[in-house]
């Protein structure tokens, strides 16, 4: 028998009351999985099935549910008043989870099987509904209640149902050829992966159904049965239900419309956001900005393009950076005639000037005007708008200051992208490019502006809030005036943690109709995820990949380490480095730990602390 089944069925360990005085552990009974008529009673078993009948009479604390193909139980502990162990089984896999859990100072511990006090008790609690299926079992069980409840009236018969009980648990996890058989995979050594404090404040283990007891670590159920929806949606169910108006596109734009790859579970911030575009359709008042927050690696550019696909509109992007213009944004201005004369010697040496410059954009005309600065909108709007305007007014935005400096910049760029037709023979005067960004709301698409918090000057942002609006337009320097078309949706994407990152401005935050914080998906639909992407099959590995990226992300955050980054990204280099190389600890150094932070120390205590506990490293061959 596997080491790790002798953990469990550990036949030597004292039996609990009340069969410690029974003159035998051997009982002329068997299961019908059994080869004889004789069974063992097992210590393990009896615990749990005592735990489990002390959480149904109300007795004893703890409690055991389910909540799919994967069962959850609080074991209250003899080691302490507030000790308890936490236990996820997952019968799909058979692997197993568990921490060690102190109520009182909220602290988690690693569980190690065959320990003092932690012979599997918990574990086994935990698979009791799995072996509850059995008819056998569960009749068993029933009986073993009725003279548990009763004071043990009958000990001979009690002693049968569990002898019963044992031989069933012990033939089924035992014998993987059984038709019942129970998977349990665990690691030789009794290392379980860890119950991690991000995933029970995420709910990720929160039952659905309640079998026995009380949960109070995992949730706050009581002891009724709970349901708890499930949010999986279907893509067939998503893609192009939310059409905001009947449109036809060209073949050019259906294929910027995206296609969402079938690993992708689609959010429910990202269904709730095309409700509110659809739902608001035709009013006053349409629904069509929108920001998503959240750390790196959440999947938010998936969810904005995730929330095209689902209105069935063409996607773009614009990826900001510190040194992100206005003229980014609403397009560049490129004269044709190269060294044609104006007609005007003032506007032929101005040119010639921002030539040197650099050419024609906007900050280049704002220094050759000598207009103020983003910060001094920002700081002084009302001291800015009368050094451009000459009047007082106390009222004056950013936003005011702003589009009286966009009209100078647009007037003079125009003056100066005139040519003399009579002197050079060229009508022609400039070319115009358009952006992306432009193109999306002119046509009606979705654009996605990433990252605009690492812009070094926040008010950049500002000179959109026209555009921002439902019915805004701007007025291009080629004087033509482009109005926003009313399908176009913009989706703001930002993560406030990086480095470099700055707050966004309130003004365009005050103009979004819906803002959406995204946090990293449950540990099952990372691993689903990163299996699918990476092609990798091992989903007990995967699984503790995965523990371990969020054990990082949470310690790093716990200890305030900001300067390097943790989340998906890392978790799928990680897992496709760990195909390459055969050695996840090994990997682990140049995906995740690298990226963690640039403190020596820190990683040092990355790699002791959270990394070695599931992933050793290899021990070297020694020479011959």
């Amino acid at each position: 028998m596997s080491t790790y089944l002798n953990n469990i069925f550990n036949f030597s360990r004292s039996l609990p009351e009340p069969f410690d005085k029974i003159a035998s552990k051997k009982i002329k009974i068997g299961s019908k999985y059994g080869t004889g008529t004789e069974s063992t009673l097992c210590s393990t078993v009896i615990k749990a099935v005592h735990a489990v009948c002390a959480c149904m009479n109300g007795s004893g604390e703890g409690a055991v549910g389910v909540i799919d193909h994967r069962t959850v139980a609080e074991y209250k502990s003899a080691m302490g008043p507030n000790a308890y162990h936490l236990v996820v089984y997952d019968s799909n896999s058979g692997s197993i989870m568990a921490s060690v859990y102190d109520k009182d100072t909220e602290i988690l511990e690693n569980y190690l099987l065959n320990s003092s006090g932690r012979d599997g008790s918990a574990v086994m609690m935990a698979v009791m509904p799995v072996l509850m299926a059995d008819s056998e079992f569960k009749e068993a069980f029933d009986a073993y209640y009725d003279q548990y409840i009763s004071g043990y009236t009958d000990m001979a018969a009690a002693t049968d149902h569990m002898a019963i009980m044992c031989d069933n648990a012990y033939r089924r996890v035992k014998d993987d050829t059984c038709d019942a058989h129970v998977k349990i995979a665990v690691d030789k050594s009794g290392n379980l992966m860890r119950v991690s404090q991000a995933q029970m404040d995420s709910g990720a283990f929160t039952p659905n159904s309640v079998i026995a007891g009380e949960f109070t670590i995992f949730a706050t159920t009581g002891p009724a049965t709970i349901k708890r929806a499930s949010t999986f949606i279907e893509h067939s169910d998503f893609v192009n239900q939310y059409a905001l108006n009947a449109r036809t596109f060209s073949p050019t734009e259906q294929q910027l419309i995206p296609n969402l790859p079938e690993w992708y579970v689609i959010p429910e911030e990202v269904v709730d956001i095309c409700k509110h575009a659809q739902s608001t359709t035709g009013t006053s008042m349409q629904m069509r900005n929108f920001l998503l927050r959240g750390p790196a690696g959440t999947g938010k550019t998936m969810g904005a393009k995730a929330i095209a696909a689902g209105l069935g509109l063409p996607y773009m992007k614009y990826t900001c950076s510190a040194g992100t213009e206005i003229f980014d944004f609403i397009g560049q201005i490129f004269p044709d005639a190269d060294g044609a004369s104006t007609g005007d010697a003032q506007l032929d040496a101005e040119r010639a000037q921002l030539k040197a410059m650099g050419g024609i954009n906007y900050a280049n005309v704002a220094k050759l005007l000598n207009l103020p600065g983003l910060d001094d909108m920002d700081y002084d709007p009302a001291g800015v708008y009368k050094a451009i305007t000459g009047t007082d007014n106390a009222a004056a935005t950013a936003q005011d200051c702003m589009g009286i400096i966009l009209d100078k910049v647009t007037n003079k760029v125009r003056e100066l992208s005139k040519t003399d037709a009579a002197a050079n023979n060229n009508g022609q005067s400039f070319t115009y490019v358009e952006t992306d960004f432009l193109k999306a709301l002119k046509n009606g698409y979705v654009v996605e502006i990433q990252e605009p918090t690492t812009i070094v000057q926040p008010g950049v942002l500002v000179g959109l809030n026209s555009l921002l609006e439902q019915t805004g337009s701007i007025t291009l320097p080629t004087g033509e005036i482009i109005e926003r078309h009313p399908d176009a949706v913009v989706v703001i994407t930002t993560n406030i943690s990086y480095e470099g990152c700055r707050g966004m401005n309130q003004s365009v935050l005050d103009r979004m109709s819906l803002v959406r914080d995204i946090e990293l998906p449950t540990p099952e639909v990372m691993v689903e995820r990163v299996m699918s992407v990476t092609g990798a099959t091992d989903e007990y590995k995967v699984s503790q990949m995965v523990q371990v990226v969020n054990d990082m992300a949470e310690y790093c955050r716990k200890n305030s380490i900001t300067d390097g980054s943790v989340g998906m990204r890392s978790l799928i280099d990680w897992v496709i480095s760990s195909e390459i190389t055969g050695d996840a600890y090994q990997s682990a150094m140049y995906t995740i730990i690298s990226k963690a932070t640039s403190d020596e120390i820190d990683r040092e205590a990355l790699i002791q602390t959270i990394l070695e506990p599931i992933f050793p490293p290899k021990k070297k061959k020694k020479a011959a």
